[in-house]
């Protein structure tokens, strides 16, 4: 009688759900899917076949890798360099727009109004104007007036060999680094508006108890909004902010038409001297895909883990 009462006991304790999860495919996930397959091959059978176009995937591998001939070694192509560019850009652009919407957010909530107008107007302003027109705008003021003001170009010919060798890694050629920050400022800028309203919307789901809690501990709005408020909005916030960033991959294609030599830009610049216009966009398609795709997987596994927590 102990023996199987302790045996219901450690039973108990174990995890009911062990075990995995079966996949029912119905009839219906199936038609549905030979219906997709057969799309699919109907538009490669028509790309092939219906379109006036001589096909070359042989030209395609080295714009991805080709062999220098003067050092024998491989280097990247120039889709290639394109992509880094554009993860170069995000990275940075997401990280800038995280700070500066963040700070936007917080205005949106203020108690002062000032402020509010402030952060409204910002808002307001980038979320009902074209993109384009933005990067126009942002672009050209940013890159002749405040960098010109700044003297980045004076500050960067000044580094030293190795300096410029470093920073290279993580801004690109030296060369061209005030255009690269003129457009990473520029997207920090356009994406700021929708993170800011990710952090105010995060701030303003925040149970009134929270705030009532933390007042009657003796906490000002400074403090309660550090330690009670934000902890709790972050951790709601996280899923949309990561599915921004992936946003920001693809809204880096923008700053092509301000001659930023991301993956974009790199491909309009092969199809005009190759006319290989379906190769080229068919394996930049899959580039931006592989790139957003791998973003999803890891937003996904973020969210499952908040979940679980």
């Amino acid at each position: 009688m102990i023996g199987k009462t302790r045996f219901s006991n450690r039973a108990d304790s174990l995890p009911k759900n062990n075990h995995k999860r079966r996949i029912r495919i119905t009839p219906l996930d199936t038609a549905i899917m030979v219906v997709l397959a057969g799309m699919l091959g109907y538009i490669l059978y028509k790309a092939t076949t219906g379109l006036n176009y001589h096909w070359n995937w042989a030209v395609i591998p080295q714009f991805l890798l080709r062999f220098d001939q003067d050092t024998q070694s491989w280097k990247a192509g120039l889709l290639m360099h394109g992509l880094f560019t554009t993860i170069r850009l995000s990275l940075w652009s997401g990280l800038l727009g995280v700070i500066l919407g963040t700070f936007i957010g917080l205005f949106r909530v203020s108690p002062r109004l000032f402020r509010r107008q402030i952060a409204t107007t910002y808002v307001g302003l980038i979320r009902n104007t074209p993109p384009l027109v933005l990067i126009f705008v942002f672009y050209f003021f940013v890159g002749d007036q405040i960098m010109t003001l700044l003297r980045v170009d004076e500050a960067i010919y000044a580094l030293s060999p190795e300096a410029k060798e470093i920073l290279s890694w993580f801004f690109g050629p030296m060369n061209r680094f005030s255009q690269f920050l003129s457009a990473l400022v520029t997207l920090a800028l356009f994406e700021a508006a929708y993170i800011a309203e990710i952090v105010r919307a995060g701030i303003e789901s925040i149970e009134p108890g929270q705030w009532e809690a933390a007042s009657g501990t003796g906490m000002s709005r400074t403090k309660a909004m550090t330690y009670v408020i934000l902890p709790q909005a972050i951790q709601r916030m996280l899923p949309a902010l990561a599915g921004q960033f992936i946003s920001i991959i693809k809204d880096s294609a923008i700053v092509s038409v301000i001659s930023i030599e991301e993956l974009t830009f790199q491909a309009q610049q092969l199809m005009t001297t190759t006319y290989r216009s379906f190769e080229i966009w068919t394996l930049v398609l899959g580039m931006y895909f592989a790139l957003t795709f791998v973003c999803s997987l890891l937003v996904r596994k973020l969210e499952l883990s908040l979940k679980r927590d």
